[in-house]
């Protein structure tokens, strides 16, 4: 019955929306604590959907999925999850992560979606991080659909080191793109927004700070740290988030992922929902294990975790909305 609700939702919702959400990206810039349109000045609450980690995934880092995500799911931003360390990551295999990477980026360009280059790394490697976001900000730095995602979850580090690892990286990109956004990432697995907002970095613009929720574990304390911050100018957006437990896993939490979603609507806050997979977890958006779940987008109900579904309903809700402005 409630896989059955779910699709409803979606249906309903589907019906409703317009074809497509995705115009022209316009430049972004950040401007009295709010990510806006560079040139109007309107707030830009991007939504959308995480790739998962690529060194696992990759086979659904395809034009295919970026078409589905954007035309059927009505993604505003697809964030590009780029493995550093685990597995064949791009410490070990640099040329596949660029080549999974590059191909979502180029997709996102043409369908005029913004991408989130996500270097997906739990652990401070400086000189590694500035020569990766060199090579992308070469390629693609004049280009307005690119965010960049310079330090995904910091785990055990503390602001001071986050800041300092940070400033060196923003300086890098800076050096080569002086306009797109930069996602800072805080500690404790972007929570600590709190203490960062004590403590901004200063001297560059368009910086916006990450908070990730995970709907069964990170509710109302976690809401007012993040009220805290907003009351003290610091910019968020959600660049990662679930309705499940923060290990991906257990129920979802159907009602606080409704008070999160509609938080972040209220207060003009973008959200990117994880992840997209097949893995056995309930975080993976695909269903594991069936070969009518192809790599090349274009999913079935049948090939879709309730999650994916929620999620969907929540997109085309916020497109709705945003129509109806």
């Amino acid at each position: 019955m409630r896989r059955y609700t779910l699709y409803i939702i979606y249906s309903i919702a589907a019906l409703f929306a317009t074809t497509s959400t995705t115009l022209a990206v316009e430049p972004l810039a950040v401007r009295n604590g709010k990510v806006v349109e560079a040139k109007s000045g309107k707030t830009q609450a991007l939504t959308g959907v995480s790739l998962a980690w690529h060194h696992f995934a990759d086979q659904y880092y395809n034009a295919d999925v970026v078409r589905t995500l954007t035309e059927d799911w009505h993604a505003e931003v697809i964030r590009a999850a780029v493995s550093v360390e685990l597995g064949d990551g791009i410490l070990k295999n640099p040329e596949r992560a660029y080549k999974a990477l590059y191909t979502v980026i180029d997709e996102c360009i043409k369908r005029d979606c913004y991408v989130v280059v996500d270097w997906h790394c739990h652990n401070i490697r400086l000189n590694e991080a500035k020569q990766f976001f060199t090579r992308v900000a070469t390629d693609y730095g004049d280009k307005a659909n690119i965010i960049y995602e310079i330090f995904n979850e910091p785990e055990y580090q503390s602001w001071a080191e986050v800041k300092a690892y940070s400033e060196e990286v923003i300086e890098t990109i800076r050096a080569i793109d002086p306009d797109n956004l930069i996602i800072v990432g805080c500690p404790h697995w972007d929570q600590d927004v709190d203490i960062v907002a004590d403590d901004p970095i200063k001297g560059f613009d368009n910086l916006v700070y990450s908070f990730h929720f995970y709907a069964a574990t990170h509710q109302q304390a976690n809401m007012d740290r993040c009220d805290y911050a907003l009351a003290k100018g610091l910019p968020l957006i959600i660049s990662e988030c679930g309705g499940m437990d923060h290990l991906g896993q257990g129920m979802v939490d159907i009602e606080w992922w409704g008070r999160w979603t509609n938080w972040a609507r209220r207060n003009d806050i973008g959200w990117i929902a994880w992840s997209l997979s097949d893995k056995v977890e309930t975080c993976s958006m695909l269903r594991h294990g069936t070969t009518t779940t192809p790599a090349e987008g274009g999913w079935e109900v049948a090939d879709l975790k309730d999650w994916s579904l929620l999620v969907m309903a929540t997109l085309h809700q916020e497109a709705e909305l945003n129509n109806a402005k």
